[in-house]
């Protein structure tokens, strides 16, 4: 039964066309999920400063939403200290870790926190600012054709520069990538160094869906509504950079093929739910208004139209409002601000409290966020390695059960039970 249901949720994905994608997510989202969390009410929610607005949420629990805590007690270890500005990490079959250097080393850490030399073969990156090497996973055909699917800040001369895919065969030796191809660029390049988005996912049918920022100036920020720009989206394309037949703007002639949703800031997170096999994003909001949001095919996600947020500077973001006809609403938000980078869903056996939950690594926040879904809401909301006082910038699933998680000042965490 569960290779049928496994089946099932990768044809989905496969052949179906935009409008059956819609009716195929409303049916997953009136599924029950099989394994719920009981949620202690009684905690009060984990926020506690005063927000940045006085913006009301469109239905309750959309933020600071009560507090849940772990039973089980944990062993938190610090495997090494010596990786140079992480910013993405992704397993191997045989339980080490590929991790991108934001400089644009790419390495191999073992369990045991030993770390490799960089790996040959990876593009030049702009590292300036926010760039950098960034989001990576392997093939899920990993062993037969090692392959691995990266993105990073791609200079283009004189335009600027954007958010690019590659690919390339990592070598028997694990020393080198091989036949490197860049197999798509976020078109159109821009003079910028913030909001390159920059996270990598596989979908169940083999494509990859990669998110893009909107390149953060003012300039730029309405690209994220333009169905003809490749920034302030969330994409989806094939092994080879070509758009999925199935995507839902295909055929249109004022729309790009690639995009599957839009209107989004700064995506850094990416996940599937391991059940309903939806798809829930990360994105960061300005001051306040940070989002977790399910995705849908062809949805707007509402940026830079409405926000929970303002500028950095304390005004308000064009007309200042939060709900708009046509536009998404986060399924969560948080003011003051998280910073969300990359998240993971928890599949292990090892805490079975955290089955399905959320896992959110905090750069301002300095934190892990745990949220409980259920029925596609928030029902709880923990803080993680607060003490810690690191920046997350990403967090995976070992092959072992085990929660991973770099940090911006070169940790690797291992987080598992007792």
């Amino acid at each position: 039964m569960l290779n049928i249901q496994k089946e099932m949720k990768r044809l989905r994905w496969a052949v179906l066309p935009a409008a059956a994608l819609a009716i195929a997510s409303c049916q997953t989202n009136s599924m029950k999920e099989t394994t719920e969390t009981k949620v202690d009410s009684t905690f009060a929610p984990v926020e506690t400063k005063p927000g940045n607005t006085a913006y009301k949420p469109a239905f309750e629990g959309q933020t600071r939403i009560n507090g849940v805590k772990t039973a089980t007690p944990l062993e938190v270890t610090v495997l090494t200290s010596d990786l140079k500005n992480p910013w993405g990490i992704t397993p191997l079959p045989d339980g080490r870790f590929l991790v991108t250097e934001k400089a644009g080393t790419l390495r191999l850490v073992t369990t045991a926190g030993a770390i490799s030399e960089p790996i040959a073969g990876v593009p030049a990156v702009d590292s300036d600012g926010q760039g950098g090497l960034l989001g990576i996973r392997t093939d899920p055909a990993f062993n037969e054709n090692r392959m691995v699917y990266f993105v990073f800040s791609e200079k283009q001369g004189g335009a600027g520069n954007l958010t690019a895919v590659g690919k390339g065969k990592l070598s028997a030796d694990d020393k080198r990538l091989e036949d490197v191809k860049v197999i798509y660029r976020a078109t159109p390049a821009y003079k910028g160094r913030l909001h390159y988005g920059g996270r990598i996912l596989f979908d169940p049918a083999g494509n990859l869906l990669v998110s893009t920022g909107e390149r953060s100036d003012l300039a730029t920020r309405p690209q994220a509504q333009d169905l003809k720009s490749g920034l302030g989206k969330i994409v989806r394309i094939d092994k080879d950079g070509k758009p999925v037949s199935g995507n839902p703007f295909a055929g249109r002639t004022d729309a790009r093929p690639e995009i599957y949703s839009y209107g989004h800031r700064n995506v850094q997170g990416l996940a599937l739910h391991p059940e309903t096999g939806d798809l829930w994003e990360t994105e960061f909001g300005p001051r306040g208004g940070d989002e977790l949001n399910r995705i849908e095919a062809g949805k707007n996600y509402g940026w830079p139209v409405i926000t929970y947020g303002i500028e950095y500077a304390g005004g308000k973001i064009g007309d200042s409002i939060q709900q708009k006809e046509g536009m998404e609403q986060p399924v969560y938000y948080w003011d003051p601000v998280l910073s969300p980078s990359g998240i993971a869903f928890y599949t292990g056996d090892r805490i079975p409290e955290w089955k399905n939950n959320l896992f959110i690594g905090g750069l301002s926040g300095s934190h892990i966020a745990r949220i409980v879904i259920e029925q596609n809401k928030v029902k709880g909301e923990e803080r993680l390695l607060e003490n810690e006082k690191q920046r997350f910038r990403d967090v995976t699933m070992g092959t072992d059960g085990a929660l991973y998680s770099v940090t911006d000042a070169g940790r690797l965490y291992k987080i598992d039970k007792k």
